[in-house]
């Protein structure tokens, strides 16, 4: 037998032995341990998988069974509701042997769920054989603790939004709709994962420190309550969007000037995804207009024929191992090496909209760009002043290339509709991880004699989340129980009747924060 052959069948032995070594050095580490089965009630799943969503004031009830193989004495069972999110960045160094890598932990959430005294067996010590059962529930929270966030912060505002609940991310064992599991679009180096946790400790008799004894954890699903938010404020400067774009138009290869083209758009109304344990059933759609302007270069001429419209959504996931103190964006991308960025590019539709029709203004008609600068209902502001915004006319502002000629007006409706077949999660922001979208739509005209010329508008677009129908309610009933204590502590509490005194008036009614700026006690010498 050749000396090769025989070298490859020892290796194969050698390693055929090692690994029956560790599988019993394995079993004999884990023979001691109790084990550990978390049962979660209504959940439904194959092979020990759990499928169900929960949403926003949610309840999450189950068991924890503990069993022992032989007698195990304990210091603590512990059963908690916890939510962690996991970040690691990757960046090149001039060293290959140096790592660029920097990871962070971040466990933003932890509810402990109390044990009776009474519960646990005296003395604490688990018999062989025998199966304790110690039931839990856990409401999922609406926000949460003002600890979770700690780090220095830009504003008030970016701290509101990392104290919001994010949603379950990058857990493909998890992500989708009820029993189907499908692509949240989130990259490898992040992921925020919620689960029931139990830990087992006992004290150790050489020196006393506690130890882990057991240790398992199961995963769900949340997915929790996003509401719209204000419109973004978009910088002109910002290379990631464009609300408007000019270009000219020509006859043909070797002629002249037809005119300019303008086409405008704005960030439509949220896309609102059902809410937790729902089947989707529907589409998730909402509708975004394309507003058009042709200038033409010469009185007789006629606008462009319009050809198609497609559309396109960006899913955008930002992470970064060191905590944000402002919202991220890809300019700070090269400065600050602890953040890194994940972008996937989605296909909507793609319309012909040869049968949009074009409208006639005269030059009287043409619009005052001071006009777009307007003051709006608060309830729908976005502390815009964009002087790119279209006036209350609907009619879009002069191109650059404008003489106070006639000028064409156009207007596309396009319908926005996610695609089934990936889990699109609400736009979030937590200290760690961030997921925005934006929406691409191309409009592509007919020119005789060249190759049709388009317009590219790049708008952002939110993703909101609705809850579920148990805790919807929940949430209504704690709200009324809110305002009912809040008038019986009213009514309970004493009046003072008695007339004001010296320097009292103008103070009794102010709030409690502007009572530094209450006018002092007017003091008259005689």
């Amino acid at each position: 037998m050749p000396s090769s052959s025989r070298a490859s069948m020892h290796s194969s032995s050698v390693q055929s032995i090692g690994n029956q070594i560790g599988y019993k050095v394995r079993n004999l580490a884990t023979y001691g341990r109790p084990t550990i089965e978390i049962n979660l009630d209504n959940s439904h799943g194959t092979h020990g998988r759990y499928v169900t969503s929960y949403s926003t004031m949610d309840t999450i009830e189950g068991t924890v069974s503990v069993t022992a193989n032989h007698d195990t004495r304990f210091e603590d069972i512990e059963i908690a509701f916890v939510g962690t999110s996991q970040v690691y960045v990757d960046r090149l160094t001039t060293t290959p042997s140096v790592s660029g890598r920097t990871e962070a932990t971040h466990r933003f959430l932890t509810l402990k769920q109390p044990i009776n005294e009474a519960d646990l067996p005296q003395p604490r010590c688990l018999t062989a054989g025998k199966t304790y059962v110690f039931p839990f529930i856990f409401t999922v929270p609406d926000q949460l603790l003002p600890r979770a966030c700690p780090h220095r912060i830009a504003s008030d505002h970016v701290r509101a939004t990392h104290l919001a609940l994010p949603p379950s991310l990058g857990d493909p064992e998890l992500a989708g709709f009820g029993t189907t599991l499908l692509d949240d679009l989130a990259p490898e180096m992040s992921r925020i994962t919620y689960g029931i946790k139990v830990r087992i400790t006992q004290v150790r008799e050489a020196d006393g420190s506690v130890s882990l004894l057991s240790e398992k954890m199961r995963k769900v699903r949340v997915k929790p309550i996003f509401e719209e938010q204000p419109p973004l404020n978009i910088d002109p400067s910002d290379p990631e969007y464009r609300i408007r774009q000019e270009k000219n138009i020509r006859k043909g290869l070797f002629k002249g000037k037809l005119g300019t083209l303008t086409a405008q758009s704005s960030q439509p109304k949220p896309l609102v995804i059902p809410g937790a344990r729902s089947t989707c059933n529907g589409l998730i759609t909402t509708m975004s207009q394309v507003l058009l302007r042709f200038d033409p270069a010469d009185e007789n001429n006629v606008p462009p024929r319009l050809c198609s419209l497609t559309s396109k959504i960006k899913v955008t996931t930002f992470y970064a191992s060191a905590p944000r103190q402002n919202f991220p964006n890809r300019a700070s991308l090269g400065i600050d090496l602890t953040q890194g960025l994940y972008q996937e590019t989605v296909s909507l539709s793609s319309l012909c909209v040869a049968s949009a029709q074009w409208e006639r203004h005269s030059s009287d008609e043409n619009p005052d760009p001071n006009e777009s600068i307007t003051r709006r209902d608060s309830g729908i502001s976005d502390l815009s002043t964009n002087s790119d915004d279209p006036p209350s006319t609907g009619i879009l502002t002069a191109s650059k290339n404008y003489h106070g000629k006639p000028f064409y007006t156009a207007k596309i409706l396009v319908p926005i509709s996610l695609p089934d077949n990936k889990n699109f999660i609400p736009t979030f922001h937590s200290c760690l991880i961030s997921r925005v979208y934006s929406l691409s739509l191309t409009v592509s005209v007919h020119a005789p004699g060249v190759s049709d010329p388009s317009l590219s508008l790049k708008v952002p677009i939110q993703v909101c989340a609705e809850g579920s129908a148990s805790g919807n309610e929940r949430a209504r009933a704690r709200s009324a129980e809110a305002v009912a204590a809040q008038e019986a502590d009213d009514l309970f509490t004493p009046r003072s009747v008695a007339p004001p005194g010296p320097g009292a008036r103008g103070r009794e009614d102010l709030p409690p924060e502007y009572a530094a700026f209450a006018p002092r006690d007017v003091v008259v010498v005689g």
